[in-house]
């Protein structure tokens, strides 16, 4: 029986579309307006990462949990259901 978080995460698998669900609106207002990064913290899923000088957003892997469309101070993320078919499929242990 899953009993840490990773655990837990591990039982989670996705079908995964070629185009993303998950789009950071303005680049900028992450380089510019939000020395935190929050979204990189947030996530359960470690969707967003920051590089460089530009936010990354790996949607494969997204647990649709939609905490991006309200942790954003700036609400720079759009945020929309996958396509039929795509998206997390759960897994009970």
């Amino acid at each position: 029986m899953a009993t840490t978080l990773e655990e837990k995460q591990y039982l989670v698998r996705f079908r995964c579309d070629t185009e993303s669900h998950l789009t950071v609106l303005d680049h900028d207002v992450c380089a510019t307006k939000c020395p935190d990064k929050d979204c990189t913290i947030f996530c359960p899923a470690d969707v967003y990462k920051w590089e460089g000088d530009r936010m990354f957003v790996g949607f494969e892997g997204c647990h649709e949990c939609g905490s991006c469309r309200i942790g954003c101070p700036f609400q720079n993320i759009k945020w929309e259901y996958p396509k039929g078919g795509h998206g997390i499929v759960f897994r009970l242990a």
